[in-house]
């Protein structure tokens, strides 16, 4: 049960002692006037002057302790805020008579978030202060914190009570700060562009835009099933046949498949449409793209990415079929031979389905033996029709599309193409794809004639773009599992949640 904890037990014994004293351990009122950074940038002249204090200088800060030092008539705090930490010096005989010591001394710990008022000064061991004449009590912690020199050691504690590793962890909330600056920036750099953000159904009739399994669920009303989106890709091309020349949007997608380090059931990306545009000019675009990121978050590019260095500034592009000779070392004569791929799936100790065609074939030739060398940004080009269902076939080689992908670190960070507006193709795409989940594909596309009816209508040349934004942040911060840069990654059931559920049964 919660708060049985002998120590949350004690915690809560102190907050009934403040309310006993006249003090609410949970105060709607603060007057804060600026925050630590702020502090502590306009206060940075002091080191400079003889008396290393400005008693006619008043500020009030606000913060949760994070160390506390008592020393008899005197103590030393550090609060921290979002922007900053600061240590405080609160002395008996600043404050009213017996508030130190029956208040501050007796009930006041590391986890309270609190309110100083004073001046600032620096210590004698040169660091900027403030000198407390006034305090209050903002909010009581009845959990203790985990202990500062160890932190939490639990990963996964920390993403299920990422609240707490966001106490711990400032470097983490810094993670955070960049997610979000990588979504405001993508966001702008998109409307100077001229692109519209739209927002698309998150409930589907049919689960398309992607081949993925979906999640199900029922919608009561209209007594019928709908899918969480895998993607918006196929209402947002409904906008170009509608005559929007330029869309995108920044949301979730949803795909029931199994999670790792790169993988979470729930992701965030950007999908984009360009009318009069084929996959060309997707490239400039995502080149310049990276360019206005690395410029707006001033970063190097050249970043550290666990043992690699990623040079952002050298992106290549490289046909699909000879990465598989160039760069996985598979022989030329093999990838064009479907029994022969086989038999080198098979030679090298991998999973070989003879049901799969030579498209698809080649593309796990590509994931098993290309595509985890590809560690500067790589644009792999010219996907075979058969693992394309969206895409156009190129016109000199209509067995390969005018699709591409980059890479980044060895893992996928966007997919784009030139858009398939030919209605008739695209009807005997989804028929194939339909044919493949006859025989077992389950992350085979759905049939969507609306979509193929749309097109019938006529949609203007159209290159589309997706850009996962959890990878992109992950490569950005030097992060290796998804779930460091989602605030709430999926989490398996713990115990008590699973009897809470078999309860309910």
């Amino acid at each position: 049960m919660l708060f049985e904890n002998k120590y949350i037990q004690q915690r809560i014994e102190k907050a009934n002692n403040l309310r006993e004293l006249g003090v609410n351990p949970y105060s709607n009122e603060s007057k804060r006037n600026t925050t630590i950074s702020k502090y502590l940038n306009v206060n940075s002249d002091i080191y400079q002057k003889e008396e290393k204090r400005e008693e006619n200088r008043h500020y009030t800060v606000a913060g949760r302790i994070k160390f506390f030092r008592l020393m008899g008539k005197a103590s030393f705090l550090k609060i921290e805020d979002e922007s900053g930490i600061l240590q405080v010096y609160v002395a008996r005989d600043n404050l009213p008579e017996g508030f130190y010591n029956d208040v501050f001394k007796k009930n006041v710990e590391v986890g309270d978030i609190i309110e100083v008022s004073g001046y600032p000064f620096v210590t004698n061991k040169g660091e900027l202060s403030l000198h407390v004449h006034s305090l209050s009590i903002l909010t009581k912690a009845i959990s203790p914190l985990p202990e500062k020199y160890h932190g939490i050691q639990d990963k996964e504690l920390r993403y299920r009570q990422r609240y707490l590793d966001l106490i711990m962890n400032s470097q983490v909330r810094k993670t955070f700060h960049i997610r979000s600056k990588v979504i405001s920036l993508t966001r702008r750099f998109f409307e100077n562009k001229g692109f519209l953000e739209v927002e698309t159904p998150m409930m589907h009739p049919i689960p398309g835009g992607a081949n993925a399994k979906p999640f199900v669920t029922h919608h009561n009303a209209l007594g019928v099933d709908r899918y969480l989106r895998i993607a918006p890709e196929l209402y947002l091309k409904r906008l170009i046949v509608g005559g929007f020349e330029a869309v995108f949007e920044i949301n979730r997608n949803f795909r029931n498949e199994g999670m790792d380090a790169t993988h979470n059931p729930e992701f965030t990306s950007i999908e984009f449409y360009w009318a009069y545009k084929t996959y060309k000019d997707l490239i400039a675009i995502t080149k310049e793209y990276f360019e206005y990121l690395f410029e707006h978050l001033d970063l190097p590019n050249i970043l550290p990415y666990g043992e690699f260095e990623i040079d952002f500034s050298k992106f290549t592009e490289v046909p699909l079929i000879e990465s598989l000779t160039t760069i996985g070392g598979v022989p030329a004569e093999i990838t064009q031979d479907k029994d022969k791929i086989l038999a080198y799936l098979k030679q090298n100790n991998l999973e070989a389905n003879e049901n799969l065609n030579l498209g698809q074939l080649q593309g796990e030739l590509f994931d098993a033996f290309v595509e985890d060398k590809l560690i500067n940004p790589t644009f792999i080009t010219e996907y075979p029709v058969e693992i394309s269902p969206l895409a156009r076939r190129n016109d000199e080689k209509p067995h390969l599309t005018d699709r591409f992908e980059l890479f980044i670190a060895g893992k996928e960070i966007a997919n784009a193409f030139s858009e398939l507006n030919d209605p008739l193709d695209q009807l005997e795409r989804f028929e194939a794809q339909m044919a493949a989940k006859d025989k077992g594909d389950d992350e085979a596309h759905e049939m969507d004639e609306d979509f193929v009816n749309a097109l019938s209508y006529g949609m203007a040349p159209t290159a589309g773009q997706g850009i996962g934004i959890d990878r992109l942040v992950m490569m950005l911060t030097n992060e290796h599992s998804i779930r460091d840069v989602l605030l709430f990654p999926a989490m398996k059931p713990i115990k008590h949640e699973i009897d809470l559920l078999a309860d309910e049964e």
